[in-house]
């Protein structure tokens, strides 16, 4: 009795076909990268993010949890703005009458424009509404 070898049905090695899953897994890997994920912001939209108080005048406040930084660049004036660096991605790390980020040095207006680079683009800005001694990111 003999026995006929069992038809393939995937005539592609093993290799081959490991190597066309891992492009096509590139591929989906690349196109879910570029679909617009949601800022950390986004969460905090209507809620007190600071207090007036907490912004000295001429200054900033870096608020880390919601990734923003909060300037007060002129007397009941406050403005903030995305605390992620527009040259490699880090966080600020510093405000003083600038916005500093420590990692490759670039320096940011309290308005959010850039006065050092390497970062060429500002800081993204956010707006925001003052409630009495809250600021609410709007």
């Amino acid at each position: 009795m003999t026995t006929e070898p069992s038809p393939r049905v995937c005539r592609m090695s093993r290799r081959t076909m490991l190597a066309g899953t891992g492009a096509a897994g590139a591929v989906a890997l690349t196109a879910a990268a570029c679909t617009a994920a949601p800022k950390p912001q986004d969460a905090l939209r209507g809620q007190v993010v600071a207090q007036t108080t907490d912004v000295p005048e001429g200054g900033g406040l870096l608020v880390i949890d919601a990734k923003l930084v909060i300037t007060q660049p002129e007397p009941g004036k406050f403005q903030a703005f995305s605390a992620t660096c527009t040259h490699g991605g880090c966080t600020v790390q510093e405000v003083t009458t600038e916005i500093l980020c420590l990692c490759h040095h670039s320096k940011f207006g309290l308005d959010g424009e850039v006065l050092q680079g390497p970062a060429v683009d500002p800081l993204e800005p956010f707006e925001v509404r003052v409630e009495g001694t809250d600021i609410i990111l709007v």
